[in-house]
């Protein structure tokens, strides 16, 4: 039962960019294409399960056996770095489009502090390692619902008539708001 609300809370309830405010640039960046989005919400969610992972072993069996916790941030950090290299390696070698199209934003998943964020929150939540990818899986799929959303809406809001001084990155903060808004309303569930 605590799996299910781990997974209702961290895509709904606490969604990491409607409520959290975590990972915004690439949500407001690659946001403009549904492709895009969705290829964006699959790197992030291998890299920030993998990172869970990673991080979560490190923090138990390096950084705390040898009492150096100070060192959480930027070990953190350094094996994010890593992870999304490898991700950009494979990307770059597998789909050369979806490369493309994802561009500056593929390194910015290194900066994304969603990313970094769920890997510290795992562990001040005091999670197991189970219960960590667990948040983990269903904290991206929130992010990447979150962000696919936005993506179909902005879709949409280009064919529409927008107001010349609200066009662009206004009316996208305005339905940000007002998607976590919406998001809010799930609170009560858990």
């Amino acid at each position: 039962m605590s799996y299910i609300i781990i997974i209702i809370s961290a895509i709904f309830v606490h969604n990491i960019v409607l409520s959290q405010f975590l990972g915004i640039c690439p949500f407001l960046g690659v946001s403009k294409k549904i492709s895009t989005s969705v290829g964006m919400a699959g790197a992030i969610m291998f890299v920030m399960t993998l990172a869970t992972i990673v991080t979560y072993l490190l923090q138990y069996f390096v950084l705390n056996p040898l009492h150096i916790e100070f060192m959480q941030t930027i070990t953190f950090i350094l094996v994010i770095a890593g992870l999304v290299q490898m991700v950009e390696i494979i990307l770059k070698k597998v789909s050369p489009a979806m490369y493309q199209a994802l561009g500056i934003f593929l390194p910015l998943i290194t900066t994304n502090c969603a990313v970094l964020g769920v890997a510290i929150l795992v562990i001040q939540k005091d999670f197991n390692l189970m219960e960590s990818v667990v948040f983990a899986v269903a904290t991206s799929i929130g992010y990447g619902l979150a962000l696919i959303t936005f993506a179909g809406i902005r879709e949409h809001l280009d064919l529409v008539r927008v107001p010349k001084g609200m066009q662009g990155t206004p009316i996208a903060l305005i339905t940000a708001g007002i998607m976590a808004m919406a998001f809010m309303g799930f609170t009560g569930i858990v």
